[in-house]
């Protein structure tokens, strides 16, 4: 077997892999016959003899004992069952060429893989063009993104299971951690139309929100740990963000929910906002970090992606 290097595009034009009892090589040829529409054009396109793709095609066919060509009319076409193998050799061939790209991007210094850790409180929409220019800038990269509950992000940092967070760190940056501050998320307390809170008509004192179920945000490993902002008696604790969501629509109970999935339910008029007398939640909001262990450098990718992010956000902060 040859051994290659190749592009992005593909595997190297000419390497004959061997899957099971067929070749690359043979789906390749299959593929271009199909794209080009005739033997001879995908013989000019592949460099070849028209007699070396017949053969080709022949010794698929016979490998696999069907009949992938109607050879009846003027020129071959595609049978019922070529047509299904093509668009499976397609798939082969596209998964051989990220394979190979992933290994080609090893051999240079590329992170085999790039693991985010995201945090359930923070918004997807800035972070959208960032992640569409790694795609872009690192095409062979495999990309992976781990959401938790409150206190995930940290712990796959430390566990070396993400490379990146995308997260709060509460109450303080701990000393383990680099972290760059991007954004900040605003913080809103509300309730449902018909909740008791929202009638109140002025700032709830902690007597008023005592009886009340609060819905709280927790870490899924260990809910009892830290938490932040407390003030009922009753807690209803939640991994999930929107289904918190669902239970607060349903007049369950209050919490505080980040500004970009409450305000336009707050401008319906489906949820109510809260005013909360004394509150604790940062009037600016919270700070949404990227972050890494501080005694882990992060790999090309990783670097990449930290140094578009904090330049991104900056900008628009401006």
């Amino acid at each position: 077997m040859k051994n290659s290097i190749i592009n992005s595009d593909g595997p190297a034009q000419g390497v004959n892999v061997l899957i099971g009892s067929l070749t690359l090589d043979q789906l390749r040829v299959l593929v271009t016959i199909a794209d080009t529409g005739s033997f001879s054009a995908a013989g000019r396109k592949l460099g070849r003899v028209q007699s070396a793709i017949s053969q080709a095609i022949a010794t698929l066919e016979d490998l696999q004992g069907v009949s992938l060509f109607d050879r009846s009319g003027h020129r071959p076409s595609l049978t019922d069952t070529g047509r299904v193998l093509v668009d499976h050799a397609r798939l082969v061939l596209a998964s051989a060429a990220r394979f190979e790209g992933v290994a080609m991007g090893t051999r240079l210094g590329l992170e085999p893989e790039l693991v985010i850790a995201i945090d359930p409180l923070v918004p997807t929409a800035p972070f959208i063009e960032s992640l569409s220019a790694l795609s872009r800038t690192f095409p062979n990269l495999p990309v992976s993104f781990s959401t938790e509950g409150l206190g995930g992000s940290l712990r796959r940092l430390r566990s070396d299971a993400a490379a990146i967070g995308i997260c709060l760190l509460l109450p303080s940056i701990p000393d383990d951690i680099a972290a760059y501050p991007l954004l900040r998320v605003g913080m809103q307390a509300v309730v449902a139309p018909a909740h008791p809170l929202a009638a109140l008509g002025r700032p709830a004192t902690p007597v008023d929100l005592e009886p009340h179920v609060q819905l709280v945000l927790s870490d899924p490993v260990d809910p009892a740990g830290e938490n932040f902002g407390l003030a009922s008696a009753k807690l209803w604790r939640f991994v999930d963000l929107g289904r918190r969501l669902d239970f607060l629509l349903g007049g369950f109970g209050w919490c505080r929910m980040p500004d970009h999935l409450v305000s336009g339910l707050i401008a319906a008029g489906s949820l109510v906002a809260l005013d909360i007398e004394n509150d604790p939640t940062p009037a600016g909001g919270l700070t949404i970090y990227a972050a890494h262990q501080r005694d882990r450098t992060l790999r090309p990718a990783g670097r990449w992606l930290l140094d578009d992010l904090r330049r991104r956000t900056a900008a628009a902060a401006a």
